[in-house]
């Protein structure tokens, strides 16, 4: 498989950008550069992850800060020209502040911060982020938010329900949807969702802290896979 050039976005308080190089690089053998949040060259960049972390100390609230910085004008074209945009945690966060993605993230309903294993049932397994799963696949991927809990309007939850933007749910290991697996309250049990183009994902768990199994789970090369083979493809 051709190896795909990621872009990992480093905003002031950033912390997840080490792991993700280490997921995409290290293991999947990638060739990865970090972007300095003043940048506004992409260097030929395949994919662009944008980590999770606390950009700016998620002063206002998270991502409001980062959303203004000079990148994301370059972010935004190169969504924009339907290059794959993954946002992580935080990059999610981001993603939302900027309109590439709708709804928000609002405090976990538990109003405590939560660090812990959760597992997602892949919805939609034919887009880029999630053609190396099968339909419902588990996944075994962690939480590590104070803020994940997904708000849209209803016309907007109409909308990523019936174009199948939903890409993952917060499940039990066998599959079921409730409020029981719901680790923050995000509403419909959504953990990740698409664009309306479906080249930019946001999910709140962190793929890059499952791609090795002295983790605990292998399950985050999954999506990383996913976007390799969709590069490779394109």
């Amino acid at each position: 498989m051709k190896k795909t050039k990621f872009g990992i976005v480093v905003f002031p308080g950033t912390w997840s950008d080490q792991d993700c190089y280490h997921a995409v690089s290290t293991i999947l053998g990638n060739q990865s550069v970090f972007l300095w949040h003043k940048e506004t060259d992409l260097k030929d960049i395949d994919c662009l992850i944008l980590p999770g972390g606390f950009s700016y100390g998620d002063y206002l609230r998270p991502g409001a800060i980062a959303r203004f910085s000079p990148i994301m004008n370059e972010i935004i074209k190169f969504a924009n020209s339907g290059k794959p945009v993954i946002g992580i945690c935080n990059g999610f966060q981001i993603l939302c502040e900027a309109n590439l993605l709708p709804g928000i993230l609002l405090p976990n309903n538990v109003l405590e911060f939560r660090c812990a294993k959760t597992h997602l049932r892949v919805e939609n397994n034919v887009s880029t982020f999630s053609n190396e799963c099968n339909s419902n696949q588990i996944l075994n991927i962690p939480i590590s938010h104070g803020e994940g809990n997904y708000y849209a309007n209803n016309d907007t939850l109409e909308e990523l329900e019936g174009n199948d933007r939903i890409l993952f749910r917060y499940s039990s290991e066998s599959g079921d949807i409730s409020k029981n697996y719901n680790p923050n309250g995000s509403i419909n049990n959504i953990a990740g969702i698409i664009n309306k183009n479906k080249n930019v994902l946001g999910m709140m768990p962190h793929p890059e802290r499952s791609c090795e199994s002295i983790l605990g789970s292998t399950d985050g090369n999954y999506i990383f896979k996913s976007i390799m083979k969709s590069i490779t493809q394109s």
